[in-house]
Formats: structure tokens, sequence, C-alpha cells
């Protein structure tokens, strides 16, 4: 079937307060071993009322996802997000697993096999090894934005940010046991999916579609659902969907890092219409980037693609803030993301506490036991 693209529209949205969602992924983990459970089809059954109906299927036997409903506001969204980790985390333990918000499997995965669904099996098999690396989970930020040819914009003017992004969210420095010298080794195993990583650069929503469409016919993607860039116009919802980051391990993480897509999609969006152009940062510098975050998460320095060079992580955080201020002002978001940096600032990311944790005890399963108290506190 030739890929169709979605219909422009030709209103104008009222940018004054965006409403936003999340998706987050989670490891379902042996209790005894820290290896993956293939237990995800007993915890989905074992959910119930709305959590069931914001739960998603995913593409290992060992991992859930759960989705929020649309929320106009971070006390909601905090709420939400609160009550699906629980619901879940209770599901898992009911299956005999352990609930883990975590990026990468960070001990084994035994089952590698995909759930018996048509598009997973067309997945394995076009994909061959790539499509069964142990399970990996992301946190997957949506905001508001019915315009789609501003959607494509924002994502256009999303690219040089997005790293900073992707380094405050990194939280996967284990793999097989071991540190991986990387804060995100997330990002490190996607790199192999060919249809994933970050955004190119587009001159209109008609650009976006003929190029995915061109890559749809020739085998790069199965189809437009397949388009798994770094910010892109959702395949399912009215929304510019950002999915650079690690799940978060606790909460308030990831209520930080949606107030802060949702201020950067509504700075930019006014960007935009006020005929602000994105700078046409070459795509192997964006790589760059990218790769640079998730090696370093914020314990150490970022590429500056603004300027050029490299600056330490947090100057970059700060003046990224800086630009994004007045957004969180109008959101009513300002103070409660101040607290939150500050509190990340003392205590690290996910990454950095994971290690802190592995340094004090040189125990791997301490380490589990730290997440998983992390992922169903709130």
């Amino acid at each position: 079937m030739a890929y169709r693209p979605t219909t422009v529209t030709d209103t104008v949205p009222d940018l004054s307060i965006l409403t936003l969602g999340v998706e987050e992924e989670f490891l379902l983990l042996d209790p005894d071993s820290g290896r993956n459970l293939p237990v995800a089809d007993q915890v989905l059954a074992a959910l119930r009322g709305t959590a069931r109906d914001q739960s998603r299927q995913e593409f290992r036997h060992s991992m859930v996802e759960m989705v929020t409903p649309v929320c106009a506001d971070l006390t909601e969204l905090r709420a939400h997000l609160v009550a699906l980790r629980r619901s879940a985390a209770e599901a898992a333990t009911a299956a005999g697993a352990r609930l883990v918000a975590v990026g990468a499997t960070p001990v084994a995965e035994p089952h590698l096999t995909v759930p018996d669904k048509p598009r997973y099996h067309a997945m394995s098999r076009r994909y061959g090894p790539v499509a069964h690396d142990p399970a990996v989970c992301g946190c997957h930020v949506h905001v508001g934005l019915p315009d789609r040819e501003l959607v494509v914009q924002v994502c256009n003017h999303l690219r040089v940010w997005l790293p900073v992004v992707q380094a405050l969210t990194t939280n996967s420095p284990l793999h097989d046991g071991q540190d991986t010298g990387h804060a995100s080794w997330r990002s490190m195993q996607l790199e192999r999916w060919p249809s994933i990583g970050p955004t190119p650069y587009f001159d209109s929503a008609a650009d976006y579609d003929r190029t995915v469409g061109e890559l749809i016919a020739a085998g790069i993607m199965l189809d437009a659902a397949m388009v798994y860039w770094y910010a892109r116009p959702s395949s399912a919802y009215p929304t510019v969907e950002v999915r650079v980051g690690d799940v978060c391990p606790d909460v308030d993480d990831a209520v930080l890092v949606a107030a802060l897509v949702r201020s950067l999609v509504a700075t930019l969006a006014d960007d935009v219409r006020a005929g602000v152009t994105a700078p046409r940062t070459r795509g192997c510098l964006v790589a760059a980037a990218h790769w640079r975050a998730a090696h370093d998460g914020l314990d150490g320095e970022l590429i500056d693609l603004r300027a050029g060079g490299t600056r330490p992580a947090w100057e970059l955080v700060d003046e990224m803030m800086a630009v994004i201020a007045p957004a969180l002002l109008r959101h009513g978001d300002l103070g409660y993301v101040l607290a939150q940096l500050a509190r990340l600032r003392r205590d690290g990311t996910g990454a950095t506490r994971q290690r802190r944790v592995l340094e004090r005890t040189g125990d791997l399963h301490a380490v589990i036991d730290d997440l998983v108290r992390r992922t169903a506190a709130g």
C-alpha cells in the first residue's frame, strides 16, 4: 500500500497552553537473577480498569508500556504517571517479576523472540538479528500541535536542543552486568536500526512525506509508524513526539523532561510563526552531538550545535532554560522545573545514580533494587 501523508490543517492553533502526554516503557526483571523475564502477557492481563486501557504490548516479552491520557498541566501528568507505575508494578509482582524503569537490559535477556503479531514477525524477518537485541526502554513525550506543517518546522528547530534533552535522561550505563562507559547504552543499541536517529531537516510537510514514502519504498521502513527519529510528527496523534530519552528512573525526572519538551516546542513554534528559520546544521554534527550526550550525560561536555565546540553540559542546560523560561512561566511550570533541575544537579541523572550505587556496594543487585524502589515511588 502506498504511503499517504496526513492532511495539513489550515487553521492556526492556539499556542498559549499546549497539552502533553507521556509514554513510558519498562523492563520486567527476575527478582533473583536480574535477567529479563518474558511475562509481559501476564502483567498486561493482571492490569485493571484505566491502567489496562492505558497499557501497550511492546516488541519484547519482557517489556510493558504505559501511556498517560492527554494532560493540561504537570500536576495532572504526575498523578497519572504515579498511578500507572504503581499499577504496573503491582501487576509485575503478581507475575513474579519486578517493574524497572531502566533504559537498557542491565544483565541479560535469555528470551529474544518477538510477540506473536504479524507486524513484529515482519520486523524480525526484515531486520534480522537487529530485531532481537536485548530490550531497551524509552520515554516519549507528546506535545499537542495540530498544524502538521508547523510540527515539521518545529522538529527542524529542535535538532540543536535534543542532545541536551537526551543528556538529561541518560539512564542505562549497564550492559551484560558491566558499566559500558556510556551514560545511555540504549542509544548505542538503537543506532543499529536504519530508521532511528537524529531528525533530518525538512523544507516542508510535503518534503517530509515524500522522504518517508521513498524510505518505505526502499524497504528501510515497513510503514510510516517506523519513523523513529528523535522528533517527529506523531503517526497516531496531532502532536510533536520527542522520543530521544531513556525511560526515567523517578516520576519527577519524567515530569521534568515533559515540561522541558513542552516549553521547547512552545518556544520554537513561536519562532516559526515569527519567521525565524532553523539552522541547517550538518547531519554528521547532529549525530556527533547525540553520541556525546549518550556517552557523557550531564557529567561531562556536550557539543554546542549553535556556536560550535564542546562546553560543560550544565552550561547548555542553563542556556536552554534561558531560552524557554517565558514558555515555562506561561504554562505555570517554571518553579517546578527550577526545583527539579536543582535536584538533578545535586543527585545526577539516572546513569550517575546507578554508578554511585554500584561503586558504593559493588553489587549489581543493589543497583536494581534502587531502580525498583524509584520506579514505583512518588
